[in-house]
């Protein structure tokens, strides 16, 4: 099984997370932001990955520090995981509707850690979670996971369906991505 635990303290945020490459989807815990549990119950659902997650943050100052430090956490158990990169699929992309919201993802495990993040929201927040920090997770979880990460909102009005659609992208592009194959490192170069 490719699982592990991942724990990261500092004066900010305080975090535990167990991550399952092979679950069931299952996400349990709270990072005490309701709309960004929701989107990790999401992207648990649509990846296929458990997350279970305890962790305390200094939501009294903003949710800007917890919502970047899970996107770390997340990215280190990633990196740990999939070690070498050897013997999976390595690139995944999917596109997501939700409701009058279209979202697409393309990612390649590939070492090499980038972020492009096109998306636009409307709006400051949903709920607790300010949508800047949509971005901010994503390159968090690329910088840390080494993975090369393009995530596209084509269209959308509702920032709940924006968000959600890119969260529910990129969890189905991972899951291709992470798929187990035959062989060694898919690389012509014969290692990443």
């Amino acid at each position: 099984m490719r699982e592990t635990t991942i724990h990261r303290a500092t004066k900010e945020t305080d975090i535990r997370l167990s991550v399952n490459l092979d679950g069931q989807g299952n996400f349990s815990g709270s990072s005490g932001i309701g709309f960004f549990d929701h989107m990790l119950h999401a992207f648990a659902v649509h990846s296929g990955i458990d997350l279970h997650l305890k962790m305390t943050g200094d939501l009294q100052v903003d949710c800007h520090h917890s919502v970047e430090d899970v996107g770390i956490v997340l990215g280190q158990a990633f990196a740990q995981l999939l070690g070498d990169k050897g013997a999976i699929r390595r690139y995944g992309s999917f596109f997501i509707p939700m409701d009058e919201a279209l979202a697409f993802c393309a990612l390649d495990i590939s070492g090499r850690s980038y972020l492009v993040f096109d998306c636009p929201f409307q709006n400051q927040s949903v709920g607790s979670f300010d949508c800047c920090m949509a971005g901010e997770f994503f390159r968090a979880f690329a910088m840390n996971a080494g993975i090369t990460l393009h995530i596209r909102l084509l269209y959308g009005e509702n920032d709940h369906h924006k968000i959600e659609a890119i969260f529910k992208a990129v969890a189905h592009a991972l899951k291709e991505a992470i798929t187990p194959c035959s062989g060694g490192v898919l690389s012509s170069k014969g290692v990443l």
